[in-house]
């Protein structure tokens, strides 16, 4: 016997599989390439370069990044359109992780598009005009100019935190509809380390962006130092 899907089903379910797999590693690799800023100008260029070297990468970008980006996001405003908040009535904490769900879903389908169009084209009038793509010798300083402007340095680390809560409550989200955590007691311990999840990726997020600006971000100089010292005892040595 056939089973018959629904298309509102299929289309949910794409919705949850856009936002996890590709958009939740570029997530990942752009925490991870931004956290080299805490080595430095030197550190950080090698890292975006390292990226600009991918084979066929405008094609990673465009099926990758930009349509599944656009999908999840075009889609995500639609579900948001349909939600009936109840949290007044039943103000039980996954009816509040819901909300928050939704309205950082709106926030990022802005914040991602002010981000591209900024950093990836430099086409924000008043803002940074020369993009980071194409220019990796200059991310640093792109980068670090931006960001020595206290608003735009309090946007982006909003981005970040609004990114980390979406990312992993969607990653519960999907744990749960797609039946791989079961059972309330399951479920409930998911819960807890996705919310330590977002934390996490908040803090490391965060210490990345404050790196562009200051040695180190958040975190003691000396634990940088220590770290580039340790790289350099341990590089080859030219005879």
């Amino acid at each position: 016997m056939a089973i018959k899907l629904s298309r509102t089903f299929l289309l949910r379910k794409l919705h949850q599989i856009t936002g996890v797999v590709p958009l939740g590693t570029f997530f990942l690799v752009h925490m991870y390439t931004n956290s080299a800023a805490m080595g430095g100008n030197v550190s950080f260029n090698k890292h975006v370069q390292d990226i600009h070297d991918i084979p066929y990468l405008l094609f990673v970008e465009i099926f990758g990044i930009f349509l599944p980006l656009l999908y999840h996001s075009v889609y995500g405003i639609f579900i948001s359109a349909e939600t009936r908040p109840n949290v007044l009535n039943y103000g039980y904490e996954r009816n509040w992780f819901y909300i928050f769900q939704r309205v950082t879903g709106i926030f990022l389908f802005f914040f991602l598009t002010f981000h591209i169009l900024n950093f990836r084209f430099g086409m924000i009038p008043g803002l940074n005009l020369t993009p980071v793509a194409g220019n990796a010798n200059q991310a640093f300083a792109i980068v670090r100019s931006e960001f020595q402007n206290t608003a735009i340095l309090l946007l982006y680390i909003l981005g970040v935190a609004a990114t980390a809560w979406h990312l992993a409550y969607g990653l519960f989200l999907f744990a749960v509809d797609w039946g791989i955590v079961i059972g309330e007691k399951a479920q409930k311990y998911a819960l807890y380390a996705c919310v330590g999840l977002s934390v996490f990726l908040f803090a490391v997020g965060t210490n990345a962006a404050v790196a562009f600006v200051t040695e180190c971000g958040l975190l003691p100089k000396s634990f940088c130092r220590e770290a580039q010292n340790k790289k350099i005892i341990e590089s080859p040595q030219k005879f």
